[in-house]
């Protein structure tokens, strides 16, 4: 009886220990796309893959399926970058990235959130228009409307681009073909070359070309 004890004892003790030396999951990198998250076809774009430790491997996923693996330098903050050159509509898709320490046990991250990288110039061009011009007080709302082609009878989302922004503005489904941005309380940031892209919200993920830019060109007086 006491050899019995003793073995269910140590039989516990070891699950224990199991148990205990489990690690969790590294928390969650961040993802981000440079120049932007929406570039022409045969243009390039960095993935850049964020973690807060040193002395780790980044996997890139495009899909669930991974897509490449480096290894990041020793420094204080772990960051890879992912060159994709002359990009074309088989690049368009939702990339995610993790990492993973190198010590003992070698535990992965959480992957980031979803990145989806539009690539311009595979569906009909929408247009873009303000309803209003000239003089806005800081504060106004100001509305963009754009308007995807006739022709164009899928399926998509439209999205309002801005000059010097990593990933787009606004995303909306179209009532119809027109869809209406608003920009509310605006400042003197808020000023800039805008312009909208219209894409499948599903695998292939094809994209228009953008829009001629708009450049607000907006006097923002304040107000006394």
């Amino acid at each position: 009886m006491l050899s019995m004890l003793l073995l269910l004892l140590c039989v516990r003790l070891c699950v224990g220990q199991a148990d205990g030396g489990r690690a969790e999951a590294l928390p969650k990198p961040s993802l981000g796309a440079w120049p932007s998250s929406v570039v022409p076809a045969r243009s390039s774009v960095t993935l850049r893959c964020g973690a807060p430790a040193r002395d780790v491997s980044f996997a890139l996923r495009k899909g669930g399926c991974v897509w490449e693996m480096v290894q990041s330098p020793n420094s204080t903050e772990g960051r890879a970058e992912f060159h994709l050159p002359d990009v074309t509509s088989s690049h368009a898709g939702e990339y995610s990235c993790e990492y993973r320490g190198t010590g003992d046990p070698r535990v992965s991250s959480r992957p980031s959130e979803a990145l989806l990288l539009l690539v311009a110039g595979y569906l009909p061009k929408p247009s873009l228009q303000a309803h209003r011009r000239g003089a806005v007080l800081e504060g106004q709302e100001v509305a963009l409307q754009c308007q995807r082609p006739a022709a164009d009878r899928g399926t998509v989302l439209l999205a309002l681009l801005k000059a010097g922004s990593a990933a787009p503005v606004q995303v909306r489904a179209p009532a119809g073909r027109e869809t209406d941005f608003s920009l509310r309380s605006v400042s003197a940031s808020a000023s800039g070359n805008y312009s909208c892209v219209c894409y499948q919200a599903r695998a292939p993920f094809r994209a228009s070309e953008a829009t001629p830019a708009w450049r607000s060109g907006w006097r923002l007086p304040h107000l006394p």
